[in-house]
């Protein structure tokens, strides 16, 4: 049988993840819009990527965070003269955030922290509930 700890362990890396990808949707959504003056300035979405590892001596796999890359489409140009960021040609660089994308992401992300939770709550109902039966 696993260890329980193990258990906690687990959810809890796999709520570290989670929340890192809750993390980068809301730096997303909250750059959503966002205007530079050059297209290397303008802001792109980021992302996480996951890492799974599995320890031969639990049987059990985990997952961090490996790292938070740059994805999804390339800042849209925009010929705005008027505005206080145009560049010496007039142009604009709007990110180019899907902010539909990013809420659906963000609902994933909340249930699978919930999913997490619950694991975590159901393994500390069943430990307390076996400390029960030493009485």
């Amino acid at each position: 049988m696993a260890n329980p700890l193990n258990v906690f362990d687990v959810a809890g890396r796999a709520m570290s993840a989670q929340l890192m990808r809750l993390n980068t949707t809301a730096s997303n959504l909250a750059n959503a819009g966002a205007v530079s003056s050059t297209e290397a300035d303008a802001y792109r979405s980021i992302k996480p990527v996951f890492k799974s590892s599995y320890d031969k001596a639990t049987g059990m796999t985990t997952v961090d965070v490996q790292k938070v890359i740059t994805a999804g489409n390339a800042p849209t140009k925009r010929h705005e003269p008027g505005h206080p960021m145009a560049n010496q040609d007039g142009d604009v660089f709007v990110s180019a955030v899907d902010e539909t994308q990013e809420l659906v992401e963000m609902m994933e992300t909340s249930r699978q922290y919930q999913n997490n939770v619950e694991v975590m709550n159901t393994a500390k109902s069943l430990v307390l509930d076996t400390l029960k039966l030493g009485k």
